[in-house]
Formats: C-alpha cells, structure tokens, sequence
C-alpha cells in the first residue's frame, strides 16, 4: 500500500521528524531524509501489523493535496512510500469472477502498463470503493 508521509525538515542539530498522517500516532525520525523516509516505512509497517493483530482496519488514506493542504504541515517536505503491509490481511484465496470480456482486456492493459497484478489491481480498486 501507499502512504503520505510528511517530514519536518531537520539541520545539523535536528534529525528529520516524520509523520503518517493517515495513520494517527505513527511516527519516526531520520538523522538524514533518506535514513527518515527508511525509518518511517519501518514504522508504518509495524503500526499497520500492530493495527491488524488487534483486531482494527487501516484507516482510509487521503491524497497528497489534502494533507498538503494541512496548515498544521506548512513547510513541510512530503513523499509517498510503499509498504507491503497487505501481507498482515490474511492468506490470500482464489475466487472466481466472471467481468465482461473488454473489461477484462481493459484491466490487463492497465496492468501491463503500470506493472502488478490483474488480482492487485482488483483488490486495490475493491479498498477504493469502500473507502
């Protein structure tokens, strides 16, 4: 999954503090904006893992521009990560659709041009509607 994350900017005395927006009380810092973006997929995959293991969702994410719109963040530096935290949702199970055969071509050219899987694909359009 992708995450926003927005990262105070640090200098000589201050490391680079980081913040998930989306996920309330994950946090993580940097000496550097590289070791900070690091330490903020490391945190999002345990605050998610955490999340899941007590019996709670991931909450919705919201886009870029509206966290950028966020006055609590101005100045701010923002990325977007990924972090494979759908592993913490269960084994996978195998089921069989039926789509309308240009649909179906529809999906799998996307696919071939953006990379993945025709089965991610679904399942990230399937969290997206229930969003």
């Amino acid at each position: 999954m992708k995450f926003v994350i927005a990262i105070e900017p640090g200098d000589a005395t201050h490391a680079f503090g980081v913040v998930v927006p989306d996920l309330p009380g994950c946090f993580s810092a940097g000496d550097t904006l590289d070791e900070a973006i690091d330490q903020a997929k490391d945190a999002i995959d345990f605050h998610c893992q955490t999340l899941i293991e007590d019996g709670g969702d991931v909450p919705p994410a919201r886009t870029l521009a509206e966290h950028r719109a966020d006055p609590d963040f101005a100045g701010w530096i923002w990325a977007v990560v990924e972090v494979p935290v759908e592993r913490y949702f269960g084994p996978a199970e195998k089921i069989n659709i039926t789509l309308p055969r240009l649909l179906l071509a529809q999906i799998d050219e996307r696919v071939r041009a953006r990379g993945g899987t025709r089965s991610g694909f679904l399942a990230e359009a399937a969290r997206a509607a229930m969003r």
